[in-house]
């Protein structure tokens, strides 16, 4: 099967469909489910991979998905190629996009003062967590309560209403936590020695 290299209409008519995608707040996973497609089938879309996006059924499917019209798609399409003035290729060349990276990770430290987690982290070990990042089964984390108060655990489960952790390294002791008194949960990313 010949391998579709898509031109630069193509490219612009996959940034377009990918802006309406965007604007309406949609995954590629979201957008294809609700088409029939896979988020993979629906980012060749979006990368101007496949020839069916010239086709009217197509970008139809496509539009409809995003709650949108053809149309949508077509101004979309004109503000891009607007506002990008392609320059002569040379070589090898791809084109590079747009992409905002992830805000910076909140990060605090805090020192153990008991031996509760020993063997895993002991008195004077320094734990780096990072905040609103969710902990893995096992994982350390640091819960804040409503009062204040902050807990070193290790994390077990959670449910819609109670946190489950455990309170020692060997699973000894399990607390069980209301989410309603419960203020952030945060993940350990890191357990540094005593300085």
């Amino acid at each position: 099967m010949a391998r579709f290299n898509p031109d630069a209409d193509a490219i612009a008519l996959g940034a377009a469909l990918a802006e309406l995608r965007r604007a309406r707040g949609f995954s590629q996973a979201e957008a294809g489910a609700r088409c029939g497609l896979t988020s993979q089938g629906w980012g060749l879309y979006e990368a101007g991979r496949r020839q069916g996006l010239y086709r009217p059924d197509v970008q139809k499917r496509l539009t409809a998905a995003l709650d949108a019209t053809t149309e949508d798609l077509a101004l979309a399409a004109a503000r891009s190629e607007g506002a990008a003035t392609p320059e002569p290729a040379t070589g090898v060349q791809a084109k590079g996009r747009a992409f905002d990276g992830a805000p910076p990770a909140r990060r605090q430290r805090l020192r153990l003062s008991s031996d509760d987690l020993a063997p895993w982290a002991a008195s004077g070990v320094v734990l780096e967590y990072e905040i609103g990042r969710w902990p893995r089964r096992g994982q350390g984390c640091v819960v804040r309560m409503l009062d204040g108060a902050q807990r070193v655990r290790l994390f077990d489960q959670a449910d819609a209403d109670n946190l489950i952790l455990l309170a020692s390294a060997d699973g000894a002791r399990c607390e069980t936590l209301a989410r309603a008194d419960v203020a952030e949960v945060s993940a350990v990313t890191a357990r540094l020695d005593a300085e």
